[in-house]
């Protein structure tokens, strides 16, 4: 007679740990308001005279997070960040960000006119920052005609695309969409 194996002696799979929760835009705001006051870290990255320099972080909860240094005179141009919420804060230096109050349509447009109303800008200093929903149409430059400006940025989910745009006036124009391979 042979004996059966004890239920004990069963191999039981074991559970994959279940996925962190997605971080807020809060909590992005929190990482990069921490990130930024490591001055050690803001001190490392290597500053271009000419052109924007980053060095990727990790982020909370699988976002995707980056130290950006800006030279005098340097933005990004009109673009958002798609499906991704976000937050940014001025680590070093000032940045000013212009953004759009209003949600655009996501798809299905190349030229919109823009309500007359729905400019806003914000001087963000050295400890200063905010966060973002998906879909918003920004702009952040450094305006000093002198002095390097540092950020720490992070996003959820990891940035899929960025849809580049011109801005006439009133006008706005998709130029372009970028993907991450474009980018890294």
């Amino acid at each position: 007679m042979s004996a059966s194996p004890s239920p004990l002696s069963v191999p039981v799979p074991a559970s994959a740990p279940a996925p962190a929760p997605a971080p807020t835009v809060a909590e992005l705001l929190d990482f990069v308001r921490r990130t930024a006051e490591d001055t050690a870290l803001v001190a490392s990255l290597p500053l271009d005279p000419e052109g924007r320099t980053w060095v990727r972080l990790d982020g909370p909860g699988g976002s995707e997070a980056w130290l950006i240094g800006w030279p005098p005179g340097t933005g990004t141009g009109w673009h958002d960040h798609a499906d991704s919420i976000g937050a940014f804060l001025t680590a070093a230096g000032t940045l000013r960000e212009h953004s759009l109050a209003a949600r655009l349509p996501t798809d299905g447009w190349k030229t919109l006119e823009l309500a007359g109303d729905i400019d806003r800008t914000r001087e963000l200093s050295s400890g200063q920052g905010r966060a973002f929903g998906r879909h918003h149409v920004h702009e952040v430059l450094n305006e000093s005609a002198t002095e390097h400006a540092v950020s720490v940025h992070a996003y959820y989910p990891p940035l899929p695309r960025i849809r580049r745009y011109s801005r006439s006036g009133a006008v706005l124009r998709l130029e372009q969409t970028e993907r991450p391979e474009d980018w890294q």
